[in-house]
């Protein structure tokens, strides 16, 4: 059950990277959304093959990218210069009107996708470590991780104060998306940042892609014990996102509204499967019988239950948000079985260190 859920929200942020690396294509070629897909997937195929030349050039290929999109999108900030104290009151004192709900579930599930906890954690065993150094590389990794998530808000911070600086408030507000957004910053401020907006696109989804293929394999192989090539995952997984990526692009071709109600509905799919990767994670990580000396300390612990929590809290007030407010038998059930789900998911016997570690 769990191999399946994350498999979803792998299948469904593949069409979200693709849709977007697609839209980018479109912006700098012309060319039509659905050609923008086989572009972006092509590509991301080609790109995987850096693979054999070890795993380095692939880590090497994978920050130029993020690069590209940082500067990308600090550069729109640059140009079109958000108040600077506007966006730090809100990013630590936000106010959340109780609309916007669903979009903030969506960041959290955009931000801390469930499958990077996967491919984090088989990044960290592939590397050589001597004995006696593991608290070390595990404090250098923390720091990894918390630079990459860091890197990801400021980069999101980025993009929402520069649309909000630029059209909040203006009678074009409701009418911006995802697949119209470059066309608007081009109209407003000039080609030049129509360009760049579709550059950082383009690296985003193709970063992203080739990163949700790799976690892809680890899942497989972790939950199945099927080892198989990231090429070959590629090709499964692509084939199985490439589908409804193409009967996305065609359906919304021309349909901005519809295109950003399925992202949002997407980034709020990898916040509700957040919990079922998270809560092993901790299990594992907390426990003195697999971690030994390096197990969480009861702080640490503390501080990341209430974390999932808090996640967990914000997906069940969805649920009710989304029936506006109607308590229905359909809807008890699904609270029931999410909670249930989740809750057995902690509760779960421990595994014996060998057979934890095959996990």
């Amino acid at each position: 059950v769990l191999w399946a859920l994350t498999e979803l929200a792998i299948i469904g942020s593949d069409i979200q990277e693709v849709i977007g690396g697609a839209i980018g294509f479109q912006l700098l070629l012309g060319i039509p959304l659905s050609a923008g897909v086989l572009l972006t997937a092509g590509a991301a195929f080609a790109f995987l093959f850096l693979e054999r030349f070890g795993t380095r050039p692939l880590e090497l290929f994978f920050g130029a990218l993020i690069l590209i999109l940082a500067f990308s999108m600090g550069g729109l900030f640059a140009l079109i210069k958000p108040d600077a104290e506007a966006v730090l009151d809100g990013l630590f004192l936000p106010r959340l009107p109780a609309s916007a709900m669903s979009q903030a579930v969506g960041m959290v599930g955009c931000i801390i996708m469930p499958h990077n906890l996967f491919l984090h954690s088989a990044l960290v065993q592939s590397r050589v470590i001597e004995p006696g150094q593991e608290r070390e590389a595990i404090t250098l990794y923390s720091i990894e991780s918390t630079a990459a998530i860091a890197t990801s808000v400021l980069i999101n911070t980025c993009v929402v104060a520069v649309f909000a600086r630029g059209f909040f408030g203006s009678s074009q507000a409701g009418a911006i998306g995802l697949r119209n957004a470059g066309s608007f910053l081009g109209e407003a401020y000039g080609e030049p940042l129509r360009i760049i907006w579709a550059l950082g696109l383009c690296a985003a989804g193709q970063s992203s892609t080739m990163t949700g293929a790799y976690a892809g394999q680890w899942v497989m192989q972790g939950y199945l014990q099927l080892k198989v090539k990231p090429w070959k995952r590629a090709i499964i997984t692509r084939s199985m996102a490439l589908v409804p990526c193409l009967l996305v692009s065609f359906y919304f071709g021309g349909n901005s509204g519809g295109l950003d109600e399925l992202n949002s509905y997407l980034n709020i799919l990898q916040s509700l499967v957040l919990p079922f990767a998270v809560v092993p994670l901790l299990s594992f990580a907390g426990s003195r019988g697999i971690m030994g000396d390096l197990a969480l300390s009861a702080s640490s612990k503390a501080l990341a239950w209430c974390a999932t929590g808090l996640v967990m809290a914000a997906n069940v007030y969805l649920f009710i948000e989304q029936t506006g407010g109607v308590v229905t038998a359909g809807l008890v059930l699904g609270l029931l079985t999410y909670i249930a789900g989740v809750a057995f998911v902690a509760l779960t016997p421990e595994l014996p260190p060998d057979a934890a570690m095959r996990a």
